[in-house]
C-alpha cells in the first residue's frame, strides 16, 4: 500500500512559534490596526465632513458608508486573490514575505496620497486602494498562523492579532488627534509607522515552495479555486456565516456610537464620553483575547468560546437598544469588548483548523478575512439608513443584536473542532 507523504511546506506545524516570533507579529498588527483604524475613527469622518461642508450628520454618514462600501468590494476581491497568489509563490524570500512587504508598501504610500486628497472622490479611491494594501498585506500575515503556529497555541497567538487591535485604535487616535494634526500629517504618521512595525516580522524565516509544487497559475485556475462548496465542506461554511454575523453584529452596535451619544443620548460631553467607552471597549477586548485565547489551547475547545463571545455580544447591543443611558451604555461596552475579544481570538484559531486543504490556505483565510472587513465597510452606509427610516437608534441596536446571536447560532453547526 502506499503512503501519501505531505510536502513539508504543506505539513501542519508542530514546533511551538519563539517569544520573539510572536513579539515581531503582534507588533506588526500593532502598525496594522494603526493605519487602518485611526483613518476609520477620526481622519476619514473628519476629512469628508470638511469636504461636503454639511451639519446634517446622516450625510456625513452615508458618504463616509459609500466610501467604505467601494473599499468593502475591492476588499472582496483582493483578500481572496492576493491570498491565492501567495499560496502558489516560489520566491526564495518565501510565500508570505514577498507579499507582506507589497502590501504594507500600497497601504503606506496611499494613505499619503489619500492625505493631500480635496476632493470626494479622490479620497474614495485612495482610500479604496489603501485598504486594497491592507488585504494584501494581512491575508499573507494571517497566513503565517496556518503554515508556522501549532493548533494548540493557535488562540493564544490569535489573541496577538486581536489585542493589538483594541490597543491601535486608542494609540492611533490619540496621535493623530494631539499628536500629528491634520489630515496630511496624521495619514503621514500612520504611515511611516506601519511600514516601522511591520518590518521586523519581515526578518523572520519563511517557508519557500518548490517550484515542482506550485499549482497553476492562469486565471481560470485562480478563479476556480476561490469557490469553497458548502456542501463538501461545511464545517468552512458554517464558520465563515457566523464570521459574517458576528462581525456585522459588533460594526452595527460600535461604528455610529458618538451619534448614538450626540443624538440619542443627547450627551453634552459626546466626544469625551465616547473615549471613555473606546477605553472600557479596549480593555476588555485585551483581556478576553489573550486570556480566553490561551484558555481555548489549554482545553482544546474553540465552538463554545465562540457561540458564548456571540451571545455576550447580543445582550449588550440589547442593552444599548432598549435602555438607553450613558451608565448602561458603559456595561455594555465592557459586554461587548469581553465578547468580541474573546471571539476574535478563539474564531480565528477555529477558522484555521476548518481550512479544506492545506495548499489553499493563503486563499482560504483570505475568504474569511472577506467576513471581517466587509462587515465594517458596510455597516456604517446601512446603520445610517436605518436609523434614518426608524428615526432612532433602537431599530440599529436591535439589529446588532439580531445578527450577534444568529452568528452564535450558525457556528453551533460546526462539527470537526469541538
Amino acid at each position: 500500500m502506499t503512503q501519501t507523504i505531505t510536502p513539508a511546506v504543506y505539513a501542519e506545524p508542530t514546533r511551538r512559534v519563539t517569544s520573539r516570533w510572536i513579539a515581531f507579529f503582534a507588533i506588526a498588527w500593532l502598525g496594522i490596526w494603526m493605519a487602518q483604524l485611526a483613518p476609520i475613527q477620526k481622519l476619514l469622518p473628519d476629512q469628508i465632513q470638511a469636504e461636503l461642508n454639511t451639519t446634517y450628520w446622516v450625510d456625513n454618514v452615508i458618504a463616509f458608508g459609500i466610501i467604505s462600501g467601494i473599499s468593502g468590494v475591492c476588499a472582496i476581491v483582493a483578500y481572496p486573490l492576493t491570498g491565492a497568489l501567495s499560496d502558489r509563490t516560489t520566491s526564495r524570500f518565501g510565500r508570505r514575505r514577498p507579499w507582506i512587504a507589497v502590501g504594507a508598501v500600497v497601504f503606506a504610500v496611499s494613505l499619503i496620497l489619500l492625505g493631500a486628497q480635496t476632493t470626494i472622490v479622490g479620497i474614495g479611491v485612495f482610500w479604496s486602494l489603501a485598504l486594497t494594501g491592507f488585504c494584501i498585506l494581512t491575508a499573507a500575515l494571517t497566513a503565517t498562523i496556518s503554515d508556522q503556529v501549532p493548533v494548540d497555541q493557535r488562540g493564544y497567538v490569535s489573541g496577538w492579532l486581536s489585542a493589538p487591535q483594541a490597543i491601535g485604535i486608542v494609540l492611533g487616535v490619540v496621535l493623530v488627534t494631539y499628536v500629528f494634526v491634520g489630515a496630511l500629517f496624521g495619514y503621514a504618521a500612520m504611515a511611516v509607522l506601519l511600514l516601522v512595525l511591520v518590518t521586523p516580522f519581515l526578518f523572520l524565516p519563511d517557508a519557500v515552495l518548490p517550484k515542482e509544487l506550485r499549482q497553476r497559475m492562469t486565471f481560470g485556475a485562480i478563479v476556480e479555486s476561490l469557490w469553497i462548496s458548502p456542501r463538501q465542506h461545511p464545517d468552512f461554511g458554517w464558520t465563515l456565516l457566523s464570521r459574517i454575523l458576528v462581525n456585522f453584529g459588533n460594526a452595527f452596535g460600535t461604528t455610529l456610537l458618538l451619534y448614538f451619544l450626540k443624538f440619542g443620548l443627547h450627551d453634552k460631553n459626546a466626544d469625551d464620553d465616547l473615549l471613555v467607552l473606546i477605553l472600557i471597549y479596549t480593555v476588555f477586548v485585551i483581556l478576553a483575547s489573550l486570556l480566553v485565547g490561551y484558555w481555548s489551547d489549554r482545553i482544546g475547545r474553540r465552538k463554545a468560546f465562540v457561540f458564548v463571545s456571540s451571545a455576550i455580544q447580543g445582550v449588550a447591543a440589547l442593552l444599548l437598544a432598549f435602555v438607553p443611558d450613558l451608565t448602561v451604555a458603559m456595561v455594555a461596552a465592557a459586554l461587548l469588548g469581553l465578547g468580541y475579544g474573546c471571539f476574535l481570538s478563539v474564531d480565528q484559531a477555529l477558522a484555521t483548523q476548518v481550512l479544506p486543504d492545506p495548499e489553499n490556505r493563503g486563499k482560504d483565510l483570505g475568504i474569511m478575512n472577506i467576513a471581517t472587513a466587509v462587515p465594517q465597510a458596510l455597516a456604517p452606509l446601512i446603520g445610517a439608513g436605518l436609523v434614518a427610516m426608524l428615526g432612532g437608534f433602537v431599530g440599529l441596536f436591535v439589529m446588532s443584536g439580531v445578527f450577534a446571536f444568529a452568528g452564535a447560532l450558525a457556528v453551533a453547526r460546526v462539527k470537526a473542532v469541538r
